[in-house]
């Protein structure tokens, strides 16, 4: 009776394990709609990267034998072509439909498609594609301290701030600049990658084999961020996910559209990102984070009260008073 016992519980166990690892490949992958330039192409978003590499193009459902998912959306009548990049899927329709009649449940099967965990481009019969050279350019930045390195290949889906090694652990390509003596922080965003260096070394004494290594290292396909970072949420280090605006009051919703659509952009080309902290409505402070070369910076305080400062206060009359920066 013990040993029948026994089984029953071990095959109890099994069955929860099964039954968890499919609860969590379900919830692995989401999508967000993201309109184009070309009001017949939508492109549909992952938060994780489907492919690594070049991407595809498909123009018909037997030019897709290669993409289980590509020929799954050619039964739909609509399509067109069926591109698929690193990190999204885009489609372009025909004009028979309008996107806004359709494109919730396409962005449903997709992501559907992707937790079953099914393959996208099936590796084994991908056609051979061209070994695309990386290039890797140094650019400054106003943060004399903090040099960008910026890559022609998309690196990372989230923005992501490093301050030491135990903090990377998600990420085997900040592990191994850690290594590097003089690299104080990491700090990546989409196609780059922003470096903090101690005052023991000059720019110009490293600045070449920084360039070299990160160019080396994109170039053999190795992982930037590994995908337990994506499920993992509690071992992220600080990102700039998009902000739960949930349970915000309106003027905090109007601050981060604010910072989204005007700040955000031009602190991104300085190789630094921003984010929204929190707003007091009894004394109309805001508080944001600065990060990679924002933070720190000589000249950030300047442009926080000239520029974020004076533009929200602008923009949201009466409402904002001052705007405090934390260091991410």
């Amino acid at each position: 009776m013990l040993a029948n016992i026994g089984r029953k519980y071990i095959d109890f166990i099994v069955f929860l394990l099964v039954f968890l690892s499919k609860i969590y490949v379900m919830s692995k992958y989401s999508i967000e709609i993201k309109p184009t330039n070309n009001e017949s192409i939508q492109k549909f978003e992952a938060n994780s990267f489907l492919i690594q590499g070049e991407g595809y193009e498909f123009k018909n459902i037997e030019d897709a034998k290669n993409s289980p998912i590509a020929q799954q959306l050619f039964h739909l009548p609509f399509v067109k072509t069926v591109y698929i990049a690193q990190n999204f899927v885009a489609i372009e329709k025909y004009n028979i439909i309008a996107w806004s009649d359709v494109e919730k449940e396409v962005a449903e099967q997709i992501e559907e498609y992707l937790n079953s965990g099914k393959e996208v481009v099936i590796a084994s019969e991908e056609k051979e594609k061209k070994n695309v050279p990386v290039t890797v350019y140094a650019e400054s930045t106003p943060n004399p301290k903090v040099m960008k390195f910026v890559a022609n290949k998309k690196l990372v889906i989230n923005t992501t701030e490093f301050k030491n090694i135990d903090e990377a652990k998600n990420s085997p390509l900040a592990q191994k600049l850690f290594h590097f003596p003089f690299v104080k922080e990491i700090f990546f965003d989409e196609n780059y990658v922003s470096i903090t260096k101690y005052d023991i070394s000059e720019w110009e004494e490293v600045v070449m084999e920084l360039r070299e290594f990160i160019r080396n290292y994109i170039q053999e396909g190795n992982e930037v961020i590994t995908e337990s970072t994506i499920s993992d949420k509690s071992s992220e280090p600080q990102t700039s996910s998009a902000v739960n605006t949930e349970n915000l009051d309106d003027t905090s919703k109007q601050i981060i559209a604010i910072l989204d659509e005007y700040i955000k952009p031009a602190v991104a080309s300085d190789g630094g990102n921003i984010m929204f902290n929190s707003y007091e409505p009894e004394t109309k402070n805001v508080s944001v984070v600065l990060q990679g070369a924002c933070s720190g910076c000589p000249s950030s305080t300047i442009t926080l009260k000239n520029g974020i400062e004076t533009m929200l206060k602008d923009m949201l009359h009466g409402k904002v008073n001052t705007v405090h920066a934390i260091n991410g």
